[in-house]
């Protein structure tokens, strides 16, 4: 009987076990199926390509605009503006009035000097006369020689005096022409400071206006002293192009000529200041306008470009994500040698054709498994094939292994 109840009680116990060990080896195997189906979870990026192609040599800096020319109108004559022809931010041509003083007292002082002149001629023509009977006269002894002398040095002293009235007549039609200011250079007014109805001094310290020559216009820039060697060597072969970039306009810059190089070296900063002529037919440019210069030295054939979101920093440098046949992820280090706005110059770390990552850097580790939002597109070729075709990467949006 006791053996009867011990197979009763001790029987159901083994199965219980044998169910929870079922159960728990199934939850096992889930928690590991799920962890594995986390592990192959791609992430998403965009991704760009590496390319070899010619790029410019340039020298980049921050540039000031600068008028060509710069005049500050002064009036050499004093008086009453009475007529004022130029306005607020007026363009103008070299020989535009601008300003009228009283011509009045001007005009009489011409007239004033050309009746001297006219009455010191008449006076010389009856010199020269008498001293034509004067000679006859001292030859026959009737005159002395005395007052030979004193006749023929009052027509010397007549035509001295009718030289001074000529240039006294110079000098007053100067005046007159000083009382009409017109501009001395072609280009743009600025605020007119001194309005119509004012009385000013002659060489009065006062700026009526000052005009500013904008076309063309030229762009100032300093770069580091140890270009300047190379700079001259390439300007010694042929003219060196510069872009100004407008603040907010990267597409479309300004295209100049470099014109002049400093003749010093600025000690306390080692740099040389450079000078770009533009023709700024557009008015674009404008005196006072900070904008970035780029010096272009020669074309660099062969150049590794990348798009400059794929270059990253970290602890160790520069850095790419470079995405394998295998839709994983290499980390690779680079060596930049130059940054063009949107691309990056490679020296090394990369070769042409591979694929980097430019969006989703943060989500990354070494040997992560991606998937590629977009098929990477060569931007020197529009309509080429894609190079992720040519590097067997999968299409867009599949390909996860």
């Amino acid at each position: 009987m006791r053996n009867a109840e011990r197979t009763s009680v001790s029987g159901p116990r083994p199965l219980a076990l044998a169910l929870a060990l079922l159960v728990l080896s199934l939850a096992l195997a889930g928690c590991s199926n799920s962890d594995k189906g986390q592990k192959r979870r791609a992430t998403l990026v965009s991704a760009g390509l590496i390319e070899r192609r010619t790029v410019p040599l340039l020298i980049r800096a921050v540039g000031n605009v600068e008028a060509l020319a710069t005049v500050s109108v002064k009036s050499q004559v004093g008086g009453q503006i009475v007529r004022e022809y130029v306005r607020n931010g007026q363009d103008l041509k070299k020989g535009d009035p601008l300003f009228l003083i009283d011509p009045r007292g001007f005009e009489t002082e011409v007239r004033e000097a050309r009746a001297k002149l006219e009455r010191d001629l008449a006076l010389l023509s009856k010199a020269e006369k008498d001293i034509l009977r004067y000679t006859d006269l001292k030859t026959q002894g009737v005159i002395s020689q005395e007052s030979y002398d004193q006749s023929l040095a009052n027509v010397k002293a007549l035509r001295a005096t009718i030289s001074l009235d000529r240039a006294q007549i110079e000098q007053a039609e100067l005046q007159l022409d000083y009382a009409d200011i017109r501009s001395p250079i072609t280009g743009r007014a600025g605020n007119v400071l001194v309005n119509e109805g004012n009385v000013i001094k002659a060489n009065d310290d006062r700026t009526l206006l000052v005009i500013n020559q904008i076309e063309p216009i030229s762009v100032a820039f300093s770069v580091p002293e140890a270009h300047l060697p190379e700079i001259q060597r390439r300007l010694a072969a042929g003219p060196l192009g510069v872009q100004a970039f407008v603040a907010g306009d990267d597409a479309h810059p300004e295209h100049g000529l470099l014109s002049v190089i400093d003749n010093t070296v600025d000690r306390t900063t080692g740099s040389i200041r450079l000078k770009a002529e533009f023709p700024n037919q557009a008015k674009r440019l404008w005196p006072g306008q900070f904008v970035r210069a780029a010096l272009k030295l020669a074309d660099q054939e062969g150049a590794l470009v990348a798009p400059s979101q794929a270059v990253q920093t970290g602890a160790l440098g520069p850095y790419v994500f470079v995405v394998k046949k295998d839709m994983t992820v290499e980390m690779r280090q680079v060596v930049v040698a130059e940054v063009m706005d949107q691309e990056t110059v490679l020296a090394s770390g990369v070769e042409a054709g591979e694929t980097v990552v430019t969006d989703g850097h943060v989500q990354l580790v070494p040997g992560a498994l991606v998937e590629l939002k977009a098929r990477p597109r060569i931007a020197a070729a529009a309509g080429n094939a894609t190079t992720a075709d040519a590097a067997g990467l999968p299409p867009a949006g599949g390909g996860t292994p």
